[in-house]
């Protein structure tokens, strides 16, 4: 169970309307809001639940009347002192949440059970969250505020969440008050006491150190060694409070440090099994909310005796986040420690680890937490979420090259028994597996195939789709190659073909691939891969590079003017091109995007467009190139899209899988994405999407709501589409034909 006490997001007042009221709801993402009066006594409560049955008995829905009139007066609560297990007895299925409140029916806190997440800050703890790494500052500073704030800011440069100081009130820690000249004291207190004496912080300089860390956008922590300090930091607005080791079995100071309703965070260092089951029972009774690091407390602490092992007893003690306070030397343990589940990183840093102070030899350099912060996002995004195993991008790509298939050896007539001497195993992998052999053998042939033909899954009988004539509602196509264009647009009554280019074809003669004029309207994607293994870059930094990628993409240009003539359509044909502003290793800082995109602005006026019209693709965060995965920087976002066409005048095609992915990878919302970006789309490409780079998939594959995407585009019905499955062109082009008959539907 947890015990929230700042429960200001999930109240309103209950004059507030309905659909204010509904508004909160929906921001906090319970599916319950708390109704209170002007004087905070708990008047109602209004569920999902509570709100379908008001409006099913309505004859007239208003949602302009005042929440007290919906809300459940009948609610169950219970009072703020009581034990934790009367508490814990009212949960039910239908009960997911219980207001505390005082004896006078003031709200006070609400009680969750452990399903609820936890958080520090704004950083949500739990799988698939990224670790909130600490920089620990301590006393590092040397007493000196500027070098804080030197610290802080290498934090933040780093990529760290949060910077932690310490506080002590050496006259309330102290037996003999922090008297470093105690001569009765043991030689270690005395070493600590004179550090302490002349490296601290005063109170006013720990919040102008906690005000700099906001300024610098990374969230300030501190541990409270004692009471007077944890009412000092009450005054300082902290996310979360950091329990020392030292501090694990002080009961006093962790259960004041609970009732203040904040996030703990608690090193394991120096205790016992038992010790840390006895303070794991007292927050639990708490109902607080905390996360218990694993620790050694040895300055540096040596390799042998971190038994990082031990992170899984902790995460089976209970239903809460567990992490990992390292005092070892370098990077490789914490990040080791992510990889078996840590989700809290903390680790020491200074400027010099030759200074005067007990943690500077256990700590990191600038450079090596940023080295860290690297390191522990690259393991996270290797994690995954198991389950069951499926193919990425990557591997779909590279095994459509490397892999096997099952081919014809000889011709095969319609109604032919296939037998195994029939077949061979060669690549690419196009068609069916060599592992279906044994499906396949004994099967009658359900149609000719030629020597060297591939078979498909309709030839273990499988249903595949077939070409016909659709009704849509707008222009639309099909993507097709040379040589697959007329076999393909001739079983269908598309208006349109989308002429998909390698660098390669533009070698070719037009005349003698279309040498009739065809009533149809013509796209052309450009190639994003030329000789010599250029990817097409018109935002590159390097001009010798950006200058070839506009020839290249002149000589798509001329081709598709040459070719012009052979459709019937007079309006300007659609050039589709991936317009580069990509990166190796990483994304770019945003800084530099307004210099990519001047320098995109400036290729697309140098290139000769006449009688064509360039649009470039939307893209998603992390694209699949020839040569591997990169990071895309630009169209990317919906804002940076609809400044790059506000600011050049050129329309885009949408591609709506490349843009699910970049909504998924921001967690925005796609429709939205889709609504701002619709006025500037000329073409859409219509495939679906899941995760942030499982781009191409079937419809209805992956998350993408097409009914919504259609509803949008009513306003907009003189732009195109075509079908851009992953392989839809294989096996005849059934992927094709599956999407057109699934988007029917919607389009």
């Amino acid at each position: 169970m947890i015990i929230e006490h700042d429960f200001a997001s999930h109240a309103v007042f209950a004059d507030v309307s309905l659909a204010d009221a509904l508004r909160s709801m929906s921001q906090v993402g319970t599916g319950v809001i708390y109704c209170v009066s002007t004087t905070g006594r708990l008047e109602g409560v209004l569920t999902d639940g509570d709100f379908r049955r008001w409006i099913v008995a309505q004859a007239n829905i208003d949602l302009e009347v005042s929440v007290r009139r919906v809300a459940n007066r009948d609610f169950v609560s219970a009072f703020e002192g009581d034990a934790p297990d009367t508490i814990e007895a009212l949960f039910s299925p239908r009960v997911g949440s219980v207001p505390l409140l005082d004896s006078i029916g003031r709200l006070k806190a609400i009680a969750w059970p452990t399903s609820h997440p936890t958080s520090i800050g704004s950083h949500e703890l739990g799988p698939g969250k990224p670790a909130v790494i600490i920089a620990e500052i301590g006393n590092n500073h040397q007493g000196e505020l500027e070098e804080a704030f030197r610290l802080i800011d290498a934090a933040a440069d780093a990529g760290a969440d949060a910077a932690k100081f310490q506080l002590r009130d050496m006259d309330a820690l102290y037996v003999n008050a922090g008297d470093p000249t105690d001569a009765s004291a043991d030689l270690g207190a005395q070493y600590t006491l004179d550090l302490l004496a002349r490296f601290q912080l005063s109170k006013d300089e720990l919040v102008q150190a906690f005000q700099h860390c906001r300024r610098r956008g990374i969230m300030p922590l501190c541990t409270p060694w004692d009471m007077p300090s944890l009412r000092f930091l009450e005054t300082c607005d902290l996310d979360a409070y950091k329990i020392a080791s030292a501090d694990l079995t002080n009961h006093e100071l962790i259960s004041a440090a609970a009732a203040t309703g904040k996030t703990l965070i608690l090193s394991t260092g120096m205790s016992v099994e038992t010790e840390i089951l006895e303070t794991v029972a007292l927050l639990e009774r708490a109902g607080a909310r905390f996360v218990l690091l694993h620790c050694n407390s040895a300055y540096p602490a040596p390799l042998r005796d971190i038994n990082l092992a031990y992170l899984d007893n902790l995460d089976e003690l209970g239903d809460f986040p567990v992490g990992y306070s390292g005092h070892e030397r370098g990077i490789n343990v914490a990040v080791a420690a992510v990889a078996r589940g840590a989700r809290v990183i903390e680790k020491h840093l200074t400027s010099d680890r030759s200074q005067e102070g007990g943690d500077h030899a256990a700590s990191l350099l600038p450079e090596e937490l940023a080295q860290l912060v690297v390191a522990v996002r690259e393991v996270e995004a290797s994690i995954g979420r198991g389950g069951e195993r499926t193919l990425s991008q990557g591997e779909m790509l590279n095994r459509e090259v490397l892999a096997k298939s099952l081919i014809a050896r000889v011709p095969i007539k319609a109604g032919e028994i296939i037998r195994g001497e029939m077949l061979d195993i060669k690549s690419p992998g196009r068609g069916l597996q060599p592992n279906k052999k044994p499906e396949l053998v004994g099967q009658p042939a359900r149609r000719d195939i030629e020597a060297g033909g591939f078979f498909f899954d309709d030839d273990l009988g499988i249903r595949r789709a077939e070409a016909r004539d659709y009704t849509f509602k707008r222009p639309w196509g099909i993507p097709v190659r040379h040589h697959d264009w007329q076999d393909l647009s001739e079983r269908t009554n598309g208006t349109l073909i989308e002429i998909h280019l390698s660098y390669r074809d533009l070698e070719l003669d037009e005349l003698e691939h279309f040498p009739d004029q065809l009533d149809l309207d013509l796209v052309v994607h450009a190639p994003e891969l030329f000789a010599g293994d250029h990817l097409l870059d018109l935002a590159s930094p390097d001009d010798e590079y950006r200058e070839r990628s506009i020839g290249e993409l002149q000589r798509v240009v001329d081709f598709t003017r040459r070719l012009r003539p052979r459709f019937a359509n007079t309006a300007p044909p659609l050039i589709i091109a991936n317009v580069g502003g990509f990166s190796f290793d990483k994304p770019i800082d945003r800084s530099e995007i307004p210099a990519y995109m001047g320098r995109l602005a400036s290729s697309l006026e140098q290139l000769d467009t006449e009688g064509v019209e360039i649009i470039p693709q939307t893209m998603p965060p992390f694209p699949w190139h020839f040569g591997g995965q990169r990071f895309h920087n630009l169209l990317v976002s919906a804002a940076d899209i609809i400044e790059f066409c506000t600011t050049t005048g050129h329309r885009v095609c949408l591609d709506v899988s490349h843009s699910k992915l970049a909504a998924n990878h921001t967690d925005k919302s796609f429709d939205e994405f889709v609504r701002q970006v619709a006025p500037f789309s000329a073409h859409l490409h219509l495939a679906d999407a899941r995760g942030v780079d499982g781009e191409g998939l079937q419809i209805g594959d992956g998350g993408i709501d097409f009914g919504s995407v259609a509803d949008i585009f009513e306003r907009y019905p003189e732009v195109s589409f075509i079908p851009e499955v992953w392989q839809g062109h294989k096996n005849d082009g059934e992927g094709f034909w599956r999407s057109l008959e699934l988007l029917e539907q919607w389009f």
